[in-house]
């Protein structure tokens, strides 16, 4: 029973990367998912969530987007205009939706999976 992200790479600045959160071992329909990032010497940092039905998303900039494929047990975080301070590790955590429309930027929410995380780094 796993969470795990992929998708991260080497971008150039201005350019776009599309993250993917897969759960092996059961399935991501009845949980709420946060995406977060650490960089190194910095806190972790909540870049976008959605709820279980994907009715509610919330974002720390509007250049990152968060969409979910319940039938492909997967979740996406679109990333757009790279900078290179948004180079960190990324990661996503889901909880089950125990209050409706679960979206929550702070990450303490997130408690039953936590995926290894996938790096992201963005060249000038």
């Amino acid at each position: 029973v796993q969470l795990q992200a992929s998708g991260g790479g080497l971008v150039q600045a201005g350019g776009s990367l599309r993250l993917s959160c897969a759960a092996s071992g059961f399935t991501l329909v009845r949980y709420a998912i946060g995406w977060f990032r650490q960089a190194p010497g910095k806190e972790r940092e909540g870049v976008a969530c959605i709820s279980s039905s994907g009715g509610y998303t919330d974002s720390l900039e509007g250049r990152f987007t968060t969409s979910r494929d319940n039938a492909k047990n997967t979740v996406y975080l679109q990333m757009n205009s790279l900078k290179p301070e948004d180079t960190a590790v990324y990661y996503c955590a889901a909880d089950s939706e125990w209050t409706p429309n679960m979206c929550d930027l702070t990450g303490s929410y997130y408690s039953e999976y936590w995926g290894q995380g996938t790096q992201v780094t963005v060249s000038s």
